[in-house]
Formats: structure tokens, sequence, C-alpha cells
């Protein structure tokens, strides 16, 4: 069946697609978004929901980050359908002296490069004491961010799409692309099942799958799944409410050496707690290749559990009612591709790993400009070119 001709064709229902779809089809283009399953089917509804500065590196990491939190902040008053935003800020933890060092540093070096805006304070081990009494007495200190803020991100999936179809805008579920060509008139054509879309531009955010999508193409997109554990805990009295994570999180993130049993760095346990807003809390975290996998490995489960009640002694005593396993969309630089590729016309939004939910309203916006020629920001650290000669 032969389908409308749209202006841009996004391919991806996740949190980035979903963004991209709802700003883009802000501009008065005309937008058809395709999902293989449901939206926020795929690692968008198998993750926490950070919105997060404190663990970006300082510098275009950093600042793509801040202004994707101002972006959500103003996305919570502009959709009308709500995805759970708080604001309350986050904490790193740190268990010896050499981290909370390497934290300090970490915070004198974001408040340095974040021109005059300090979002970044230094704990003590007194301040830990005094802002929570479930903290374990061996931690040393910590850092605050206090612009980091959290949704719920099938919730904010759903609720940008809801808001995309107040203009010209189309969703098709069940929709897997099993075909993308360059076509004649300036069109590329995406089939799906008997399906011919045409569009005049198209966007690869499928996430983990983007690089069977880029093959269409005869593209090479250096993303790898790679695989995360999250535990979900009962209703309780909540140990906080800001999002918690340990130092060692940010050294697991960018593989560097951290203090920690031979297991633990096996898997990439690091602890990270989100209170949610239903009352009960979210806990990871894990890291390892294992392909497309997301089956939970239950020795990853127990090491998250003790890694937990390590940092949060109390937690021996709560219920963990279920647990689940996503798929990040990982790139070699831990930045994601945000590009047009050597096919005119068909572009590449991919590859947040971890940060898709904190990065979502940007990319969207920026995705936007760049099918409008209105992009004033530079954004070339996101090139798919900088991996070309890694490639080669």
């Amino acid at each position: 069946m032969n389908r409308d001709i749209y202006d841009v064709l996004v391919i991806g229902g996740g949190i980035i697609g979903a963004s991209i779809a709802y700003y883009t089809a802000k501009t008065g283009l005309k937008v058809a978004l395709l999902e293989s399953g449901t939206l926020a089917s795929g690692t968008s509804s198998k993750c926490d929901g950070n919105v997060l500065l404190i663990d970006k590196e300082p510098g275009f990491d950093s600042r793509m980050a801040i202004k994707s939190q101002a972006l959500i902040k103003e996305l919570s008053h502009e959709l009308e359908m709500k995805f759970e935003f708080r604001h309350p800020g986050s904490i790193f933890l740190c268990a010896n002296e050499d981290e909370l060092e390497q934290a300090y540093e970490w915070a004198d070096l974001h408040n340095f490069k974040n021109e005059g805006q300090e979002f970044f304070r230094k704990l003590t081990k007194e301040d830990l004491k005094n802002d929570s009494r479930y903290f374990s007495e061996h931690l040393t200190g910590g850092v605050e961010c206090t612009n980091d803020s959290t949704v719920n991100p099938y919730m904010l999936t759903f609720s940008l799409v809801h808001q995309a179809k107040k203009y010209d805008f189309s969703l098709f579920e069940h929709t897997r692309v099993t075909d993308v060509e360059r076509a004649g008139g300036g069109y590329f054509k995406v089939s799906s099942h008997g399906d011919v879309f045409k569009a005049g531009k198209v966007i690869n955010a499928a996430g983990v799958q983007a690089p069977a999508v880029a093959d269409m193409l005869g593209l090479y997109v250096p993303i790898k799944p790679r695989k995360g554990h999250i535990l979900v805990a009962s209703r309780s009295e909540l140990m906080g409410t800001r999002k918690i994570q340990e130092f060692g999180y940010l050294m697991t993130k960018f593989g560097r050496e951290r203090e920690a049993s031979e297991e633990m760095n096996d898997y990439g346990i690091a602890l990270v707690h989100e209170a949610t807003e239903s009352q009960n809390f979210l806990l990871g975290s894990s890291r390892e290749f294992t392909g497309f996998d997301t089956k939970v490995d239950h020795k990853i489960i127990r090491l998250i559990a003790r890694r937990a009640i390590e940092y949060f002694p109390q937690m021996k005593d709560m219920d963990i009612i279920r647990s689940y396993a996503g798929l990040r969309p990982w790139t070699p630089d831990h930045l994601p591709i945000l590009s047009e590729t050597k096919v005119p016309g068909f572009y590449i939004a991919a590859g947040h790993e971890g940060d898709g939910i904190g990065l979502s309203a940007i990319t969207g916006l920026w995705v936007s400009q760049m099918m409008t020629d209105t992009l004033e920001d530079d954004i070339s650290p996101l090139d798919i070119n900088r991996f070309r000669e890694v490639h080669a």
C-alpha cells in the first residue's frame, strides 16, 4: 500500500523518536513516525528517568545536558499529558577518600566550565549524615548537583506523541522497517511488509537497531547494545527523594578503574537509587555487552542488591517486586550520533546509551532545526564522521 508523501519520516518510537516527531511537527512539516512494536516498548520502557548533569563530562557534553534540562522543564508546562516531572537534584556518594578527592575535582571543573553557573556543591561526611539517616557510616562525603531532575520516560514518550498529533503528524505502530532506498524525485522509499512510505528526509532514531536500519543503505553506524539491569522495590519509607549514585557509577560509565570487587567490576555494578512519584524506588545498575539478550541475570540482580546494602544498610529489609533488563545504544566515545550521513537526506539520531531520557528534548529540538535549516548551535562533536577514521 502506498502511503502519503511526508516531509520527514522518523524510524523508531522510543523517547528520542517521539521528541523528534513532536519538535519537527511543531515546525509545520508533515511528519510520520514508524515503530516496529508499540510506543516506548524498547529501551525507553526498560530504564530509569534520569535527566542528569552530574554524570556528564564538563564541556560540550555538560552544555548539551543543561540545554536539555531547561527544555524538559519547559515541556512539563507545555505538554498536556503530565509525565511525573520532578526537580529534586542528585547526589554522588563517595566510599573512600580517593573517590572524594576525584569527586571534588569533578565539581570544581564543572563549576569552572559552566560559565559561572555553580550547579555543583561539595558534601562532607557530616552533610551526608544530616541529609539522610539511611546512608552507610563508611561514606566519606559526596557531591550534589542541584540542576538534576527526573521524569517517567514511558509517560513522556506518550505525552510527546499526544502533543504531536495536534499538528500534521501520523503514527504507525507495528510497522517494522524492512527496506530503505533512495528513490527518484528526491524521495526515500521506506518499506514495511507491503506498505511503502515516501519522504523527503528520513531520521534513523532506532536506538540499538539503528545500525541495522542504516545498513539498508550501506551505511556503518558504530552503535552496540549495552545491557543494564534495574530492580523495582515495593512502596516503603523513602530512603531519599533525590537521585542517588555512587561515584563509582561515573567510573564504570567511562571505563575507569575504581575500588570494587572483581565481580562488581566485571559486570559494571554501581549503585543507582531513584525515588519515584508512586513512593517506591528503582535500583541499578549494571553494564555489559551481551548482544541483544535482555534476559534477567539473577546473579547480577543479587550483586546490585548487595551493592545497594553497602550504601544503604537498611535496604536488606526491603522487598523487591520485580526486575528487568534493557539495552542501551552505546557508542565508543559515549556521545550520541546526531548527524546527516553521506546519503543526503538520511540522518542518524541515536547512540545516547544511558542518557537518552535526559537528552531527548535537545535531540528533538536540534533535529527539527536540522530539518528546517535553522540550527545555530555547533553540534559537530555529534557528527557521524568522527568515527570514519576508526572504522577505516
